[in-house]
């Protein structure tokens, strides 16, 4: 199956955007492994928003491009959230006996950002049943 050249260039060009974003996050809010990692947690809430809102908005109001989802989904998205990260963060937390605030951070990350995709949905569909 040959891939559209254009659709990867989609997704690469939402994924700097999105990787810049974290890293720049990750570079002012650094945290040590007793503390809350704020640019990690704020990332992933927000990466999670933004893929509810531009999956319901793309798939319900506008009309489907072929490069929309993978720009705004795959690339920005992608690129943004971290879980690979918030899990690394996890485990410095357990490793310096930080166990209470390893269970909080997985719980207000997995919770935060399922609600945040929850919400970001229903703000879309709330809007389209309005106009």
């Amino acid at each position: 199956m040959a891939r559209d050249r254009r659709e990867l260039a989609a997704i690469f060009a939402g994924g700097a955007i999105g990787t810049g974003a974290r890293a720049f996050l990750g570079t002012v809010l650094a945290a040590g492994p007793d503390e809350w990692p704020w640019a990690t947690y704020a990332v992933n809430i927000a990466g999670s928003f933004l893929l509810g809102y531009f999956v319901t908005r793309l798939q319900e109001r506008l009309p489907l491009s072929s490069y929309r989802r993978p720009l705004l989904g795959t690339g920005l998205c992608g690129g943004l959230t971290t879980f690979s990260t918030m899990q690394v963060e996890i485990l410095r937390m357990i490793d310096h006996g930080a166990y209470g605030l390893a269970v909080a951070y997985t719980a207000a990350s997995v919770g935060g950002g399922l609600a945040s995709i929850y919400v970001a949905t229903a703000l879309v569909r709330r809007v389209r049943v309005r106009g």
